[in-house]
C-alpha cells in the first residue's frame, strides 16, 4: 500500500461527482437489477452472478477460490452463499478432480435452467437501466476506465 501523503489531495468538484455519482449509481443499479430478479424469478442477483460464472465453464464447475476471485468475494462469504444455493438445489460442491484438496461448485441441472430463465430480464434490467443510456463512446470509455480499475485492484492483491 502506497504512503499517505503528510496533506490530503482532497478531490475536486469534478472528481467528487464522479465519485459520488459512481458509488451511488452503483449501489441503486444492483439493488434494482436484484429486485427485478427476485420479483420475477425469485432469485437474487448474487445467485444469479453465481450462476453466471458457473455457466462459463463447459463442465459448469469452478474450484471456489477462483469463484469468490472473479466475484470479488471472500472465501468465507461465498462458502455461505453457495450452501444457500446448494440447500435450494442450485449447486452442488465437490472435490477438485485436478487437486483431491481443494473445493469445487457445480452448477446443478436446477440451476443451469433457473439461470436460462432469469437471464432474460436480467439483460433487459442491465440493458434498460445502463447500457442504453450511454452512448458507443461511453460504453467504450467504461469498459476501459473499469478495466484499468480491475487490473490496479487485481495488482494489489497480488
Amino acid at each position: 500500500m502506497s504512503e499517505l501523503p503528510s496533506e490530503p489531495r482532497w478531490l475536486s468538484e469534478t472528481e467528487m461527482l464522479a465519485w459520488r455519482s459512481y458509488i451511488v449509481s452503483t449501489l441503486r443499479l444492483r439493488q434494482r437489477l436484484h429486485r427485478e430478479l427476485v420479483e420475477e424469478h425469485d432469485v437474487s442477483l448474487i445467485d444469479y452472478e453465481v450462476m453466471v460464472c458457473l455457466s462459463s465453464r463447459p463442465d459448469r464447475r469452478m474450484r471456489m477460490t477462483e469463484l469468490a476471485s472473479m466475484l470479488g468475494s471472500t472465501k468465507s462469504r461465498l462458502s455461505h452463499q453457495v450452501g444457500r444455493m446448494e440447500a435450494a438445489g442450485y449447486v452442488r460442491r465437490g472435490r477438485d478432480p485436478e487437486d483431491k484438496r481443494g473445493v469445487t461448485a457445480e452448477l446443478t441441472e436446477q440451476g443451469a435452467e433457473l439461470l436460462v430463465r432469469a437471464a432474460p430480464r436480467h439483460v433487459a434490467g442491465v440493458r434498460e437501466h445502463l447500457i442504453d443510456l450511454l452512448t458507443p463512446e461511453e460504453q467504450v470509455t467504461l469498459g476501459t476506465a473499469f478495466s484499468r480499475v480491475l487490473a490496479h485492484l487485481a495488482e494489489l492483491d497480488d
